[in-house]
């Protein structure tokens, strides 16, 4: 039952999205993933990955990419081909270019190359207001806490090193918390429109949840359709401006069912000669930035 009025089927179809995935037979899964190959050589496979497809397995999920690896494989290869092996993750959320290594050797060839910051990945993502200033860099170092609210749960947060002394508003240095992490995340505005902006992101480090904590916390840009980065006591929807949900016609109860707006764009990989991979936005993203108006920049 498909609705006729176009605001319902945005609404069915984003609040499918992130089931789609967990119901199909691995097999298909795996058929999908081949659909959308955008390379491959000898040593690597770079896919596109859809959204609300998680990299790894856990608690409650059915389908995830580790799974289907070796079946995979076989589709590219022919039967006796070896498992597909990760070189690095992204969130179950987030869209767009991802490496698969065709052996353990290329795989941790790769994997040093990210770790040792070689690898330069570049994100777009849809926010909610505007930054100040437009393009900079947010260096704060994350932390992962425990939230204490009537439902308990875990985020990563920011654990700056300075703070402003209460009595006298004077700079202090902090004692670095243990566990934070250096994190550093390159920003630059490309368009905004209806209380939004579609920003460019290059991540230096490559922390859990970076952008989405630089972005909501740092800059107070959260991404749009980032429900656990919006607020920080409690488990709630975003809160979206009234233009917002009016270019996007949504009403605020709906707003549960935007996904989160951030994808894999590019990503240049120095494997002998330097490497570049591209993939657009899903649908569901580039349907949105005509809803708010944002133009796309040509590349």
């Amino acid at each position: 039952q498909i609705p006729k009025d176009p605001t319902q089927r945005w609404l069915r179809e984003l609040a499918a999205l992130s089931q789609q995935l967990q119901q199909v037979h691995p097999n298909v899964l795996a058929k999908i993933l081949k659909q959308r190959t955008v390379y491959q050589n000898e040593e690597i496979v770079v896919i596109d990955k859809p959204y609300g497809l998680p990299v790894h397995g856990g608690p409650g999920i059915k389908n995830c990419i580790a799974d289907v690896l070796p079946i995979l494989a076989k589709m590219l290869e022919n039967m006796r081909a070896d498992p597909l092996h990760l070189c690095h993750r992204l969130d179950k959320e987030t869209t767009g270019v991802m490496v698969l290594a065709r052996s353990k050797e290329a795989a941790e060839k790769i994997r040093l190359l990210f770790k040792t910051r070689q690898v330069e990945k570049i994100y777009w993502a849809i926010v909610l207001g505007d930054p100040d200033p437009v393009e900079g860099i947010v260096e704060i170092p994350i932390v992962e806490k425990e939230v204490q609210s009537h439902q308990s749960h875990y985020k990563m947060t920011l654990a700056p090193s300075y703070r402003l002394r209460p009595e006298d508003g004077k700079v202090m240095k902090i004692r670095r918390s243990r566990n934070a992490e250096s994190a550093v995340t390159r920003y630059r505005r490309l368009a905004s429109a209806s209380a939004c902006a579609l920003l460019e992101l290059q991540p230096i480090t490559g922390v859990k949840h970076q952008i989405r904590v630089h972005l909501a916390y740092g800059l107070g840009c959260p991404i749009l359709g980032d429900h656990k980065y919006s607020h920080w006591s409690k488990l709630a929807p975003q809160k979206l401006p009234e233009l917002t949900l009016r270019r996007l016609k949504l009403e605020q109860s709906k707003a549960r069912h935007l996904p989160l707006h951030l994808h894999a764009h590019r990503l240049r990989l120095p494997l002998g000669q330097p490497l570049d991979f591209v993939c657009k936005p899903p649908l569901f993203f580039q349907k949105t930035l005509r809803k708010l108006e944002l133009d796309i920049p040509k590349d």
